[in-house]
C-alpha cells in the first residue's frame, strides 16, 4: 500500500511537471506565435467605454467620492476586481483568434487601474502596454490606449488639452493623439476621443462638442499638412450621433464614401448605419451610436501600405453584455450600475471593432 501511494505521489509530481513545463513553452512563445499571426490576419482595434472603471481610492484632487467604500456606491475591492475582470473577459472575447492589438478605453481613473487591468487579470500572459495622460477632468477619468507591442510599435503619444474660450471654468478629457507602426512598416496616427456629455439636454451641451470637434480638425489638419498620405483613425464616444453637426459639419466626418478625398474624413459607423441600424448605448428605448471609427480616406481606401476594411466594422453584442429589457423591451446593457444600485455587469456602452490589413495581405 505504502509503494503504491508513492508510484501515485511521483505520477501526480511528474504530470504537474510536465504541465507547467508546457505552459512556461506556450508562453514563452506567445512573442513568436504573434510574428506570425502579424504576417497573415488584420490587426483588430476596438474601442470601448468602460463605465466608470474607478479604483477603491479617494484621490482628493478628483470627485471620485462616491467610488470609495465610504462614497455613495459603496465601491469596493471586490466590486474593482470584478470589473477588471469582466473588462478582461470582453476583450479575449472580442479577439477571436487573438486579442485586440489595439484598444482604445474611456472612462479609467488612472493608471493604477490600467496596471491592475494588464498585469492582474487573463490579459497578463498577452504583455499589453498602456498609454495615458492625466487631464483635468473633475471625475477623474480619462482616455486610454492598450496595445500589443508585438504587434503595433509606438513612435510617440501627446495629449491636446481643451479649453473652452466661452467657458473657462469647464474641464474636459483631454484628446489623445499616439503615432505607432502597425506590420512593422506602416505608420498610422490613432486619436482617442471622449467628447463632452449631453448633460443639461443636447442644445445646451452642444456647443461644447463642436468646439472639441474643431481641436480634433485642426489636429488633424496639422498632421495632414505634414504628411498628406497619412493613415489617420479616430474613435471615441462621441456623444453625438454621425449625423448630428459637431461630426458631420464641424469634424467634416462624411457618411458616405463618396465623393472620396485621400485627405477628407470618413465616419465607418456613419456609413454602416446606413445599412444596419444598431446603437451602442441605449436610453429607454432608444439606441444611439456614440461610439465611432473616422478614418482619413488614405487609410479607408488602402492608398498608403494599410486599409480599414470598412465591412469588418461591428459593434459587440454577446449575449453577456446585455440583458432581457422587462420594462422598455428587447435588449439592454447590462451595466455594472442601475441608476445609485449595484448590478454587478459591464458597462452602459457596447464595444465597437474594426480590421486593419496590410495591403496585399489577407
Amino acid at each position: 500500500m505504502k509503494n503504491l501511494f508513492i508510484i501515485m505521489l511521483l505520477t501526480f509530481l511528474l504530470n504537474s511537471a510536465l504541465l507547467s513545463q508546457a505552459n512556461q513553452y506556450y508562453s514563452e512563445n506567445r512573442a513568436n506565435l504573434d510574428s506570425i499571426k502579424i504576417k497573415s490576419q488584420p490587426v483588430r482595434v476596438v474601442f470601448w467605454n468602460v463605465e466608470n472603471l474607478y479604483d477603491p481610492y479617494d484621490d482628493t484632487t478628483k470627485l471620485d467620492d462616491e467610488f470609495t467604500s465610504a462614497g455613495s456606491r459603496h465601491w469596493n475591492w471586490t466590486k474593482f476586481r470584478t470589473k477588471m475582470n469582466h473588462v478582461a473577459k470582453t476583450l479575449l472575447a472580442i479577439g477571436e483568434w487573438a486579442p485586440p492589438a489595439v484598444v482604445g478605453l474611456c472612462e479609467v481613473e488612472n493608471p493604477y487601474v490600467l496596471n491592475k487591468l494588464i498585469y492582474d487579470t487573463p490579459l497578463k500572459p498577452w504583455k499589453y502596454k498602456f498609454i495615458h495622460h492625466e487631464s483635468p477632468d473633475l471625475r477623474g477619468v480619462d482616455v486610454a490606449m492598450l496595445y500589443r507591442p508585438a504587434v503595433f510599435k509606438i513612435v510617440s503619444s501627446q495629449s491636446t488639452m481643451i479649453r473652452f474660450p466661452f467657458d473657462t471654468l469647464a474641464q474636459t478629457r483631454e484628446i489623445l493623439l499616439v503615432h505607432g507602426i502597425l506590420f512593422n512598416h506602416d505608420t498610422i496616427r490613432i486619436v482617442i476621443n471622449h467628447w463632452p456629455s449631453r448633460r443639461g439636454g443636447y442644445l445646451g451641451s452642444q456647443p461644447r462638442r463642436n468646439y472639441v470637434a474643431s481641436v480634433v480638425r485642426r489636429l488633424v489638419d496639422s498632421v495632414l499638412q505634414r504628411a498628406p498620405t497619412a493613415n489617420i483613425l479616430l474613435m471615441g464616444d462621441f456623444n453625438d450621433e454621425p449625423e448630428n453637426e459637431s461630426l458631420l459639419e464641424v469634424l467634416m466626418a462624411h457618411t458616405s464614401p463618396l465623393p472620396y478625398f485621400d485627405t477628407s474624413l470618413y465616419n465607418l459607423m456613419g456609413i454602416r448605419n446606413k445599412i444596419c441600424r444598431e446603437g451602442t448605448l441605449k436610453y429607454r428605448d432608444q439606441w444611439s451610436t456614440f461610439d465611432q471609427f473616422v478614418v482619413s480616406g488614405v487609410l479607408l481606401q488602402g492608398c498608403s501600405g494599410l486599409k480599414a476594411a470598412a465591412g469588418s466594422v461591428k459593434i459587440f453584442r454577446p449575449s453577456f453584455l446585455l440583458e432581457e429589457d422587462n420594462t422598455w423591451f428587447g435588449d439592454k446593457l447590462n451595466r455594472t450600475y442601475s441608476g445609485p444600485k449595484y448590478h454587478g455587469g459591464f458597462s452602459d456602452h457596447l464595444p465597437i471593432m474594426l480590421e486593419i490589413n496590410k495591403i496585399g495581405e489577407h
